[in-house]
Protein backbone atom coordinates (compact mmCIF):
# COMPACT_ATOMS: atom_id res chain seq x y z
CA UNK A 1 0.00 0.00 0.00
CA UNK A 2 1.55 3.41 -0.61
CA UNK A 3 1.10 6.43 1.22
CA UNK A 4 -0.96 9.86 0.08
CA UNK A 5 1.38 12.53 0.48
CA UNK A 6 -1.02 15.38 0.91
CA UNK A 7 0.46 19.08 -0.37
CA UNK A 8 -3.05 20.60 0.03
CA UNK A 9 -2.69 23.04 3.72
CA UNK A 10 -3.92 25.56 2.12
CA UNK A 11 -7.61 24.11 0.69
CA UNK A 12 -7.40 22.27 4.28
CA UNK A 13 -7.45 25.32 5.69
CA UNK A 14 -10.08 26.67 3.32
CA UNK A 15 -12.54 23.60 3.96
CA UNK A 16 -12.29 24.13 7.70
CA UNK A 17 -10.26 21.31 8.44
CA UNK A 18 -7.94 20.88 11.75
CA UNK A 19 -4.37 20.84 9.93
CA UNK A 20 -2.95 18.99 13.68
CA UNK A 21 -4.58 15.65 12.11
CA UNK A 22 -2.16 13.90 10.09
CA UNK A 23 -1.68 10.68 8.36
CA UNK A 24 0.16 8.21 10.59
CA UNK A 25 3.12 5.66 9.35
CA UNK A 26 2.52 2.46 11.76
CA UNK A 27 5.39 -0.01 11.71
CA UNK A 28 4.75 -3.73 13.37
CA UNK A 29 7.72 -5.52 14.61
CA UNK A 30 6.42 -8.98 16.00
CA UNK A 31 6.94 -12.24 15.75
CA UNK A 32 5.06 -15.55 14.42
CA UNK A 33 1.91 -13.97 16.08
CA UNK A 34 1.82 -10.98 13.75
CA UNK A 35 3.13 -12.58 10.72
CA UNK A 36 0.23 -14.72 9.75
CA UNK A 37 1.70 -17.76 10.63
CA UNK A 38 0.37 -20.54 8.71
CA UNK A 39 -2.05 -19.28 7.16
CA UNK A 40 -2.32 -16.18 3.74
CA UNK A 41 -1.05 -12.79 4.58
CA UNK A 42 -4.48 -11.24 4.49
CA UNK A 43 -5.95 -13.71 7.14
CA UNK A 44 -3.53 -12.28 9.23
CA UNK A 45 -4.48 -9.66 12.05
CA UNK A 46 -1.94 -7.05 10.66
CA UNK A 47 -4.03 -6.98 7.59
CA UNK A 48 -7.03 -6.82 9.42
CA UNK A 49 -5.79 -3.58 11.50
CA UNK A 50 -4.71 -2.07 7.84
CA UNK A 51 -8.54 -3.09 6.78
CA UNK A 52 -10.11 -1.35 9.60
CA UNK A 53 -7.92 1.81 8.90
CA UNK A 54 -9.06 2.08 5.26
CA UNK A 55 -13.01 1.48 6.51
CA UNK A 56 -12.55 4.28 9.17
CA UNK A 57 -10.94 7.18 7.02
CA UNK A 58 -9.76 5.50 3.67
CA UNK A 59 -5.84 7.19 2.73
CA UNK A 60 -5.31 8.03 6.22
CA UNK A 61 -2.79 5.64 7.59
CA UNK A 62 0.18 3.08 6.41
CA UNK A 63 0.66 0.00 8.02
CA UNK A 64 3.94 -2.04 7.59
CA UNK A 65 4.54 -5.35 8.77
CA UNK A 66 8.04 -5.76 9.86
CA UNK A 67 7.04 -9.10 11.64
CA UNK A 68 9.04 -12.42 11.05
CA UNK A 69 8.43 -16.09 12.49
CA UNK A 70 11.12 -16.81 15.30
CA UNK A 71 11.61 -13.33 15.78
CA UNK A 72 13.02 -12.83 19.28
CA UNK A 73 13.38 -9.71 21.01
CA UNK A 74 17.18 -9.35 20.28
CA UNK A 75 16.29 -9.73 16.48
CA UNK A 76 13.52 -7.10 16.56
CA UNK A 77 16.60 -4.74 18.28
CA UNK A 78 19.23 -5.46 15.60
CA UNK A 79 16.50 -5.00 12.98
CA UNK A 80 14.84 -1.87 14.09
CA UNK A 81 17.55 1.24 13.40
CA UNK A 82 16.96 0.14 9.97
CA UNK A 83 13.46 0.10 9.74
CA UNK A 84 13.10 3.87 11.86
CA UNK A 85 15.45 5.20 8.91
CA UNK A 86 13.66 3.50 6.31
CA UNK A 87 9.87 3.75 6.87
CA UNK A 88 9.69 6.63 9.45
CA UNK A 89 7.47 5.46 11.35
CA UNK A 90 4.67 7.76 13.22
CA UNK A 91 3.67 4.49 15.59
CA UNK A 92 5.53 1.17 16.21
CA UNK A 93 4.07 -1.62 17.71
CA UNK A 94 6.29 -3.86 19.26
CA UNK A 95 5.22 -7.54 20.23
CA UNK A 96 7.97 -9.77 21.19
CA UNK A 97 8.76 -11.78 23.86
CA UNK A 98 6.78 -15.21 23.03
CA UNK A 99 9.97 -16.27 21.57
CA UNK A 100 12.48 -15.12 23.81
CA UNK A 101 10.11 -17.51 26.50
CA UNK A 102 10.47 -20.56 24.37
CA UNK A 103 13.98 -20.24 24.07
CA UNK A 104 14.43 -19.42 28.03
CA UNK A 105 16.39 -16.09 27.21
CA UNK A 106 17.29 -14.28 30.45
CA UNK A 107 14.85 -11.77 31.73
CA UNK A 108 17.92 -8.80 32.14
CA UNK A 109 18.04 -9.84 28.23
CA UNK A 110 14.63 -9.28 27.13
CA UNK A 111 14.37 -6.25 29.47
CA UNK A 112 17.24 -4.54 28.45
CA UNK A 113 16.63 -5.28 24.58
CA UNK A 114 12.77 -3.38 25.23
CA UNK A 115 14.03 -0.84 26.69
CA UNK A 116 15.98 -0.06 23.57
CA UNK A 117 13.84 -0.67 21.40
CA UNK A 118 10.96 1.61 22.97
CA UNK A 119 14.10 4.50 23.46
CA UNK A 120 15.05 3.87 19.99
CA UNK A 121 11.68 4.70 18.56
CA UNK A 122 10.78 7.51 20.99
CA UNK A 123 14.15 8.77 19.39
CA UNK A 124 12.74 8.71 16.36
CA UNK A 125 9.91 10.65 17.56
CA UNK A 126 7.55 7.53 17.09
CA UNK A 127 4.41 6.98 19.53
CA UNK A 128 4.90 2.95 20.81
CA UNK A 129 2.70 0.33 21.91
CA UNK A 130 3.55 -3.01 23.74
CA UNK A 131 1.47 -5.81 22.90
CA UNK A 132 2.71 -8.87 25.52
CA UNK A 133 2.81 -12.52 25.00
CA UNK A 134 1.67 -14.90 27.24
CA UNK A 135 3.30 -17.57 26.72
CA UNK A 136 1.60 -21.26 27.92
CA UNK A 137 3.42 -22.87 30.51
CA UNK A 138 3.65 -26.08 28.87
CA UNK A 139 6.07 -24.02 26.22
CA UNK A 140 7.34 -21.65 28.05
CA UNK A 141 11.28 -21.62 29.90
CA UNK A 142 10.52 -18.86 32.04
CA UNK A 143 8.44 -18.02 34.50
CA UNK A 144 5.14 -16.27 33.01
CA UNK A 145 4.54 -14.02 36.35
CA UNK A 146 8.39 -12.90 35.51
CA UNK A 147 7.96 -12.39 31.97
CA UNK A 148 4.63 -10.46 32.97
CA UNK A 149 6.16 -8.02 34.88
CA UNK A 150 8.97 -7.62 33.02
CA UNK A 151 6.57 -5.88 30.32
CA UNK A 152 4.55 -4.28 32.83
CA UNK A 153 7.33 -2.39 34.36
CA UNK A 154 9.10 -1.72 31.16
CA UNK A 155 6.45 0.09 29.83
CA UNK A 156 5.39 2.00 32.71
CA UNK A 157 8.92 3.49 32.95
CA UNK A 158 8.38 4.51 29.35
CA UNK A 159 5.15 5.59 29.61
CA UNK A 160 4.12 3.45 26.78
CA UNK A 161 0.53 1.41 26.91
CA UNK A 162 0.21 -2.21 27.30
CA UNK A 163 -2.19 -4.87 26.13
CA UNK A 164 -0.67 -7.36 29.01
CA UNK A 165 -2.03 -10.06 27.21
CA UNK A 166 -2.40 -10.98 23.12
CA UNK A 167 -4.08 -14.26 23.41
CA UNK A 168 -6.43 -13.14 26.12
CA UNK A 169 -9.32 -15.35 25.43
CA UNK A 170 -7.67 -17.36 22.52
CA UNK A 171 -4.80 -19.57 24.44
CA UNK A 172 -6.21 -22.81 25.33
CA UNK A 173 -9.00 -22.92 23.01
CA UNK A 174 -8.58 -25.43 20.49
CA UNK A 175 -10.96 -24.25 17.89
CA UNK A 176 -8.76 -21.34 17.66
CA UNK A 177 -5.83 -22.55 17.70
CA UNK A 178 -3.30 -24.39 15.18
CA UNK A 179 -2.58 -27.90 15.77
CA UNK A 180 0.70 -26.82 17.50
CA UNK A 181 -1.51 -25.92 20.31
CA UNK A 182 0.20 -22.23 20.41
CA UNK A 183 -0.33 -20.54 17.33
CA UNK A 184 -3.43 -18.72 16.65
CA UNK A 185 -5.83 -19.68 13.23
CA UNK A 186 -7.33 -17.82 11.08
CA UNK A 187 -10.46 -17.75 12.92
CA UNK A 188 -8.94 -16.19 15.98
CA UNK A 189 -7.64 -13.47 14.40
CA UNK A 190 -10.21 -10.57 14.42
CA UNK A 191 -9.66 -11.57 18.28
CA UNK A 192 -6.22 -10.61 18.41
CA UNK A 193 -7.02 -7.54 16.68
CA UNK A 194 -9.73 -7.18 19.22
CA UNK A 195 -6.90 -7.02 21.80
CA UNK A 196 -4.34 -5.21 20.02
CA UNK A 197 -7.07 -2.57 18.94
CA UNK A 198 -7.04 -0.41 22.40
CA UNK A 199 -3.59 0.17 22.54
CA UNK A 200 -2.99 0.80 18.89
CA UNK A 201 -6.00 3.08 18.91
CA UNK A 202 -4.60 5.19 21.49
CA UNK A 203 -1.59 5.54 19.51
CA UNK A 204 -3.00 7.50 16.42
CA UNK A 205 -3.08 11.19 15.78
CA UNK A 206 -6.45 12.60 16.60
CA UNK A 207 -9.19 12.79 13.79
CA UNK A 208 -9.66 15.70 11.77
CA UNK A 209 -11.64 18.21 13.88
CA UNK A 210 -13.78 20.66 11.50
CA UNK A 211 -13.67 24.11 12.44
CA UNK A 212 -15.45 27.20 11.24
CA UNK A 213 -13.62 28.76 8.63
CA UNK A 214 -12.29 31.80 8.94
CA UNK A 215 -14.09 34.93 7.81
CA UNK A 216 -12.63 37.20 5.13
CA UNK A 217 -12.69 40.87 6.50
CA UNK A 218 -13.07 43.99 3.96
CA UNK A 219 -11.41 46.92 5.03
CA UNK A 220 -13.29 49.96 4.71
CA UNK A 221 -11.97 53.06 3.22
CA UNK A 222 -12.18 55.90 5.77
CA UNK A 223 -14.23 59.15 4.46
CA UNK A 224 -12.61 62.16 3.59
Amino acid sequence: MVLTKFRWLGAAALLGLSSAASADRILVLGDSLSAAYNMQPSQGWVSLLDARLQAQDPGRHQVINASISGESSTGGLARLPALLQQYKPDVVVIELGGNDALQGQPMSLTRGNFERMIGLSQAAGARVAVLAVVVPAQFSRVEAAALAQMYTSVTRASDVPLQPSLMDGISGRATLLQRDGLHPNAAAQPLVLGNAWPVIRARLSPQPVPRAPARLRWEQPKPH
